[in-house]
């Protein structure tokens, strides 16, 4: 049990989901390695459709079958080959991660959030789930029951090992402020209202004990106050899209308990080093106002997004880095 306020222990470092490649073995291994003390469940979408975001949220949903269209993610009235495609691929990840990560106190599952499932995922008429309220809120209670049923299933494989939630919400400000574009793209989907949205987000995240649960959007404006409210532990942001506007919000978020989750490196390759994502982190915590001493306890460094679109070798040393800084950040902590 790792002891604290949170599940992952003080001064960690982890990645926000996806990373390029198509063998989840050798992933797998990469994580366990350079991320020892807050490793993933790696997405490989380049394995092809069903192994990215969207595509593992479908096979996670329970009695709500969705077929791959041209045009998307479809719900279906029956399972087909693209929904068994989805649900091999997580099973046989799922077989591997038994296999290599056997022992490891803690570990993180990302998985997409209902917001964002049914801004993607099309009802049979062509519309976004997300025109539906009905349809909506079908499809969060599945994707919640499917989630649970998920945990449960890694908790039996990995005994002994904390499971972190991520909950993937890149959708998240776009679906409160009806900026989803309509299948057509002639059009926006209406916004959803805040409270529902606050209702389908905590509903999921209720199934993984207090301390272990985090929400991530790699997008603008996100909105802390509302996902403090659902029983978000922890934010994951991209520090580059943080406006100076929400600095009042998220200390807030902070001062009430919460953790920083902050991606300081680029999702695809750049030059990066590891005094210039210490200083991403240093200059907004002096910005918000706290002192070195909560540093370790509240930050996790991540990169911005996730790294599908990065080389292999500048996800090596991303990783190496978040790493490292997590490590200084822990010294200046003493």
């Amino acid at each position: 049990m790792i002891e604290g306020r949170f599940g992952w222990p003080p001064g960690s470092a982890t990645g926000v989901g996806s990373l390029p490649g198509t063998d989840p073995a050798e992933a797998i291994k990469l994580v366990l390695g350079e991320l020892p003390d807050l490793p993933f469940l790696p997405e490989l979408p380049a394995r092809g459709p069903g192994a990215e975001l969207v595509g593992r949220g479908c096979a996670l949903l329970v009695d709500l079958p969705a077929e791959l269209q041209p045009h998307g993610w479809t719900l279906a009235s029956s399972p087909g080959r693209d929904l068994a495609r989805a649900r091999d691929y997580l099973a046989r990840d799922l077989d591997l991660l038994t296999e290599l990560a056997a022992g490891v106190p803690v570990l993180k599952v990302q998985v997409p959030g209902p917001l964002t499932l049914a801004a993607v995922v099309e009802l049979p008429n062509l519309h976004k789930v997300l025109t539906d309220l009905g349809a909506f809120s079908d499809l969060a209670e599945s994707l919640t029951e499917g989630v649970r049923l998920h945990l449960a299933a890694l908790a039996a494989r990995l005994p002994g090992t904390e499971l972190v939630l991520q909950v993937d919400e890149p959708a998240l400000p776009a679906v409160l402020a009806g900026q989803v574009p309509t299948p057509s793209g002639y059009g926006t989907v209406r916004a959803l209202a805040a409270p529902a949205a606050e209702e389908a987000i905590g509903s999921l995240l209720a199934v993984a004990p207090a301390g272990f649960r985090v929400v991530h959007s790699c997008a603008a404006e996100v909105p802390f106050g509302l996902l403090a409210t659902a029983g978000a532990d922890a934010v994951s942001v991209d520090a580059l899209l943080l406006a100076d506007r929400q600095l009042d919000a998220l200390g807030e978020f902070l001062d009430s308990g919460g953790s920083l989750w902050l991606g300081v490196l680029p999702g695809v390759d750049a030059p990066i080093t590891l005094a210039e994502a210490r200083s991403v982190v240093r200059t907004l915590w002096d910005k918000l106002g706290f002192g070195p001493r909560l540093l370790a306890e509240r930050v996790v460094v991540t990169p911005s997004c996730g790294l599908a679109g990065a080389s292999q070798g500048y996800v090596r040393r991303a990783l190496s880095i978040l790493r490292d800084t997590a490590a200084a950040l822990s010294e200046e902590s003493l």
